[in-house]
């Protein structure tokens, strides 16, 4: 009877990868032809979340954190030292050198309207993105990060009360604000109680209170 030689184990072995590579290509160039989403706002001031739905309460902290970590009129595009990704098809993966603070002369890759690392967002778009394409044997998954699913994985993640150890949608309808920023103060560090505090800094708890009547007001 016939038997596998060690060259059929090859010519196998060839195959699979060369299927394999195909489908990653077709998978990008699919992710690449299509056209970005990447609103443009009229004021840096923390503008709405392109997301529909929602929390409010986890909205209007999304909106704060976004104001301290991402001010700009393109934050979902936004890159560390303020210049823009180009594509939202994947998180940037840039790393810019620090010029200033602790972790000067250290890079940093965050980007988009929460100011995520490369690391951060593949650890939680694993998790929470709404939205996965992977290839065939799932060698490499690819993860959108345009602004609808920076929103959905970072709403996702903050309603999560295993990521953090505590309610966080619950602390805030009881007016626990401060508790929530120094709890998230490791993860963003311009909340308050964390190493790099900026200008914005000391007016969260209001910019906090203005936003979440807008959505409280949004949901009636």
């Amino acid at each position: 009877m016939d038997t596998f030689k060690p060259r059929h184990y090859r010519t196998i072995g060839m195959t699979i990868g060369c299927i394999a590579a195909l489908w990653s290509v077709l998978l990008l160039r699919q992710t690449g032809d299509r056209q970005i989403a990447n609103p443009t706002f009229e004021t840096s001031q923390p503008p709405p979340l392109v997301m529909k739905g929602g929390d409010p309460y986890i909205r209007a902290l999304m909106r704060t954190i976004s104001a301290s970590e991402a001010s700009d009129r393109q934050p979902y595009s936004v890159i560390y030292g303020g210049t823009h990704a180009k594509s939202l098809d994947r998180h940037p993966e840039r790393c810019i050198r620090i010029t200033s603070g602790p972790n000067m002369n250290n890079c940093s890759t965050a980007a988009g309207r929460y100011q995520m690392i490369d690391i951060t967002w593949a650890k939680m778009a694993r998790k929470y993105h709404p939205k996965q394409s992977c290839t065939l044997f799932v060698f490499q998954c690819a993860y959108s990060f345009e602004s609808e699913y920076q929103d959905a994985v970072v709403h996702a993640w903050l309603s999560d009360e295993k990521a953090w150890r505590m309610n966080i949608p619950a602390l805030l309808k009881a007016g626990q604000l401060e508790k929530v920023r120094q709890r998230l103060s490791s993860t963003w560090t311009s909340l308050g109680y964390g190493i790099e505090t900026n200008t914005v800094t000391p007016k969260l708890s209001g910019i906090y209170q203005q936003l979440l009547k807008q959505e409280l007001a949004q949901k009636d």
